[in-house]
């Protein structure tokens, strides 16, 4: 008789995706879809004192560099993926049907494409009972994978294609556990889902791409509710299949003194400054980029960041600087050029402490401005927004700069994080007066009396 079945979800909220840790009963340990940035898989496996065994992946990655490489080359792992070709290191390549004899359990590909062209989903099996699916990102919560991360004129196919996947994925019981790796925060979502895991018969009753009549209806509603996405996830693909330089521990940050983050910059350095929106606020190095570190770092770091420049950090003293290194190392920004050493305390040069403020919606509300950006994404920018507001996501900014309204103009986002981003940009570009909203939409339009427009 099949017994209790131990698998871990590690969950990264920032990327939105999750990593399984299976227990196999042996002392060993199956790993799927790990990101680059293994310490809390290895912890968990080193807790349960389990050796991992197997590194699974369910396609090409394109919003973070993969760690399996990392696993195979240091802990031994059994690299196991979908056939793509010739990779750049050693995996074990399965087709449609291949099975895996994990001892207790077995492993079975099923071919799902759609999110990527080689996508497969995997059966796990124990004994003659099914115990679930890991279904990457075909089949998600409420949702499926988005199918335009392969190039424009692979984007329509890969639809119908996920329509196909999603009705073999429909044929599994309604009892079986569904295991997605992208979910809730995933850019590679096709929408905003609720739940990590589901079974069949849940997404079967109510997943909206599931409810529509046919296949067409289907492509229609998919592609209908693509947002965009960031560059570099048409660039880490190949990365991953390549492979991706194994880091091994942790990577150092150089410490800088002004005069080393002077030269830098003058040979073409980037300075990001990840210390939170208020302090970036109260003066920050000229022409500095602001990404605040929080869980979502990665992404606008690999959305906003040129990944050709090297990049200097400027941290907090409470800021830990594994984290940032991590961070970077999950979208390709392997070797960080360094951090100033002792934060903006040890800076000598000149100092912007005047051109970007960060105001509450009664300050601003008192104010009586006229010109506002709404950096956001899409979807929140329909779902309600300040009427007259000027609407620029932030990905997009730097390539529209001369759309967004002169200042005094007021910055606003869901809570004042990507807001500053974008205010640094815009004081990079020459802006004088930027006043970032400490808060979100709704926040001033209470504070000016004024109803949310629905729409774009």
């Amino acid at each position: 008789m099949p017994t209790d079945l131990t698998l871990i979800p590690i969950v990264d909220e920032g990327l939105g995706n999750s990593t399984y840790l299976l227990d196999l009963g042996d002392g060993r340990a199956l790993v799927l879809d790990p990101e680059r940035d293994l310490r809390q898989v290895r912890s968990e496996a080193q807790r349960r004192k389990l050796t991992i065994a197997y590194a699974v992946e369910t396609h090409l990655h394109a919003d973070f560099i993969s760690g399996v490489r990392e696993l195979a080359d240091l802990e031994g792992a059994t690299v196991l993926a979908p056939d793509v070709g010739p990779r750049g290191f050693a995996v074990t390549a399965l087709a449609d049907g291949d099975t895996i004899d994990l001892g207790r359990f077995t492993l079975r590909a099923l071919f799902t494409p759609g999110h990527s062209p080689e996508h497969m989903s995997y059966l796990l099996n124990e004994g003659d009972q099914l115990r679930g699916v890991f279904t990457g990102g075909s089949l998600m919560v409420g949702t499926a994978g988005r199918t335009d991360l392969a190039g424009p004129g692979h984007t329509l196919p890969l639809a119908r294609a996920q329509y196909h996947s999603l009705q073999r994925l429909m044929e599994l019981p309604d009892e079986t556990p569904v295991w997605p790796t992208h979910g809730v925060g995933s850019f590679c979502s096709s929408s905003i889902g609720g739940e990590r895991v589901s079974t069949i018969g849940k997404e079967r009753a109510a997943n909206p791409l599931l409810q529509v009549d046919g296949e067409d209806a289907f492509v229609e509603a998919l592609l209908g509710s693509l947002g965009t996405f960031p560059e570099y996830f048409l660039r880490l693909g190949e990365i991953n299949h390549k492979g991706p330089a194994v880091l091994g521990s942790t990577p150092t940050l150089t410490s800088l003194t002004t005069a080393d983050v002077e030269d830098l910059v003058d040979e073409g350095a980037q300075v990001v400054d990840v210390r939170p929106a208020a302090e970036f606020a109260d003066g920050h190095i000229l022409g500095a980029l602001s990404i605040t570190l929080r869980p979502v770092f990665a992404t606008w770091l690999g959305w906003l960041a040129d990944p050709n420049r090297p990049v200097v950090i400027i941290r907090s003293a409470n800021q830990n600087s594994d984290d940032i290194v991590w961070e970077a190392a999950k979208v390709g920004f392997d070797t960080l050029a360094g951090e100033l050493q002792g934060g903006m305390d040890g800076w000598n040069g000149p100092v912007d402490a005047g051109t970007v403020t960060l105001q509450s919606a009664n300050q601003l509300a008192a104010q009586s401005l006229t010109s506002m950006l709404d950096i956001r994404q899409e979807g929140e920018f329909t779902a309600g927004h300040i009427a007259g507001a000027v609407h620029i996501e932030l990905g997009a900014l730097s390539k529209q700069l001369d759309q967004a309204p002169d200042g005094p103009v007021v910055v606003m986002c869901g809570h004042g994080e990507r807001a500053m981003g974008a205010a640094s940009i815009l004081a990079k570009a020459g802006h004088s007066d930027v006043r970032v909203l400490d808060g979100c939409p709704a926040d001033l339009a209470h504070a000016t009396g004024r109803e949310l427009q629905v729409g774009s």
